[in-house]
C-alpha cells in the first residue's frame, strides 16, 4: 500500500497566515506544510484540502483515479471547492466499515474530540491508522494488533500515541508519522529531535511512503540523561520525552520534606504536569527498580539521590569522609551505574549541572559539587542520549 502525504500541517497550514512567531517565520521551503491530506494508492483521499490537486501533481500523482474522499474533522471557513472529477467528500459513521471496489477497507474509529479516525487495510493486508488533529482514540480493540503505520498529531496529543501503545496498536515496528504539524514547536532539527524521542518522525509534504517498510522507524533510546541548571526546564524536557508512553513510573528522590511549603509547591507543580496514567513512587533505592522488568522509569533527580547517599555515609564530616565515607559513596555510585548499564527498562533521568557556577564557600559544598560532577559523568557514560538544557532549549551532547 502506497501513501502520499499531500500535506502534513495543521488545518491552518504552516506557516499560519499573518502569524509573526519564530516558528512560522522559519517555515520556508520544505519546512512549509499545507493542511494534512493523504492519498492512498491513488484511489482513496483522506481529507480534502485547498490545493490538493496541485499538491498531488507536484508529488507526481493525479487525483483522477480517486474513487472515495473521506473527511476526518470539521473544516472551518468557507466550503471547500471539490475539484472536477472527484466524488463528493463524506464521513463514515463511527464503528462502521466501508469496502471499496479496489479492495481497500476503511473502518471509522471514534475519537475523544470532534472528528473521525480511519483504519485503512490495503488489498495485500497492510494496515494504517489516521487520526484527525487534536484527537485521540476513544476506544480501541486490543485484539486488532499493531498497525504498520500510524499518522497522528504527535506534538499536540502525545497521549494519543500513549493510548495506542497501551492497546498494542503501536509496537516497535510501527512507523509513526507526525501530521497536523503546527507552530507549537520549532520546525527543523528541534522538531525531529522531539519526535525521535517519541519513536516518531516527520516527512516533507509530497513524500510517498510504502506502508509496512520499517527501515526508517526511529529507535527510542533506552537510557537518557537530562542535565541542566536551576529552572532551566530540564524536568519539563524529561517529562515531555515520556508523554507518548503509557504507565510511566515517576521516581521522586526528594521525598516530602514535611513543613517546607516551598518544596510542597514544587512537588505540586510537578504532579500537575504529569499525565494521569503515570504512577509515582518516592524512593532513593534505584538499583532494584532498574533491575526489574516494567514500564519506563523517569527519575527526578540524581542530585537528590546523591544528597541521600552522602547523608547515609556522613560525607559532610571530614573525619568520616576520610575514614571510609568516600569509599562507601564510591561503591554506591558504582552500584547505581552498573544497574543503569544492565537495565532493560526505558529510563530518563534528570540531574543538576552545578559545576559551571560560583565555587561553593564551604568544604562540604565543594565536596557535593565534585561528587555530583563525577556521578553525572559516570551515569552519562552508560546512556545512549545525553542532553543539556539551557534556557528551556535542549542541546544534544550524545545521541
Amino acid at each position: 500500500m502506497e501513501l502520499t502525504l499531500l500535506g502534513t500541517g495543521a488545518p491552518a497550514g504552516l506557516p499560519r497566515p499573518e502569524c509573526p512567531c519564530a516558528a512560522c517565520a522559519t517555515a520556508l521551503g520544505e519546512r512549509a506544510r499545507a493542511a494534512t491530506a493523504l492519498l492512498v494508492d491513488g484511489t482513496l483521499l483522506l481529507d480534502l484540502t485547498p490545493g490538493a490537486a496541485f499538491a498531488a501533481a507536484r508529488a507526481g500523482h493525479s487525483l483522477g483515479g480517486v474513487r472515495q474522499v473521506l473527511l476526518s474533522h470539521p473544516h472551518d471557513g468557507p466550503a471547500l471547492e471539490v475539484p472536477a472529477g472527484l466524488p463528493q467528500p463524506g464521513r463514515v459513521p463511527d464503528g462502521r466499515e466501508l469496502a471499496l471496489l479496489t479492495g481497500h477497507r476503511v473502518r471509522a474509529v471514534p475519537m475523544d474530540a470532534p472528528g473521525t479516525g480511519y483504519a485503512v487495510t490495503g488489498p495485500a493486508g497492510q494496515r494504517l491508522l489516521y487520526l484527525p488533529p487534536g484527537a485521540a482514540p476513544a476506544g480501541l480493540d486490543e485484539n486488532d494488533g499493531a498497525y504498520h503505520m500510524v499518522l497522528l498529531d504527535v506534538v499536540g496529543r502525545p497521549d494519543a500515541l500513549a493510548r495506542l501503545r497501551a492497546a498494542g496498536a503501536v509496537d516497535p515496528t510501527t512507523d509513526v508519522i507526525a501530521v497536523h504539524l503546527d507552530h507549537d514547536v520549532p520546525p527543523g532539527p528541534e522538531l525531529d529531535r522531539r519526535l525521535a524521542a517519541a519513536g516518531a518522525r516527520a516527512v516533507p509534504d509530497g513524500t510517498t511512503l510504502d506502508v509496512g517498510v520499517y527501515e526508517d522507524v526511529p529507535d527510542v533510546p533506552r537510557r537518557t540523561l537530562v542535565l541542566g541548571g536551576a529552572r532551566s526546564g530540564k524536568s519539563v524536557e524529561a517529562e515531555r520525552r515520556m508523554e507518548s508512553f503509557p504507565d510511566v513510573l515517576y521516581v521522586a528522590t526528594g521525598g516530602t520534606r514535611g513543613g517546607d511549603s516551598e518544596w510542597a509547591q514544587r512537588v505540586s507543580a510537578h504532579r500537575e504536569r504529569r499525565p494521569g496514567s503515570w504512577r509515582t513512587v518516592e524512593t532513593c533505592d534505584l538499583v532494584p527498580l532498574l533491575a526489574e522488568e516494567g514500564p519506563p522509569l523517569l527519575v527526578d533527580c540524581l542530585s537528590l539521590w546523591l544528597t541521600d547517599a552522602m547523608d547515609a555515609v556522613n560525607a559532610w564530616d571530614d573525619a568520616e569522609w576520610s575514614g571510609g565515607g568516600e569509599r562507601a559513596l564510591r561503591a554506591r555510585v558504582e552500584e547505581l551505574v552498573a544497574a543503569v548499564r544492565g537495565t532493560r527498562r526505558t529510563l530518563v533521568a534528570v540531574s543538576n549541572e552545578v559545576g559551571s557556577g560560583i565555587v561553593p564557600a564551604t568544604a562540604s559544598g565543594r565536596r557535593y559539587r565534585d561528587e555530583l560532577g563525577r556521578l553525572n559523568a559516570a551515569f552519562a557514560g552508560e546512556c545512549e542520549h545525553v542532553l543539556l538544557v539551557v534556557a528551556g532549549q535542549a542541546l544534544a551532547l550524545r545521541g
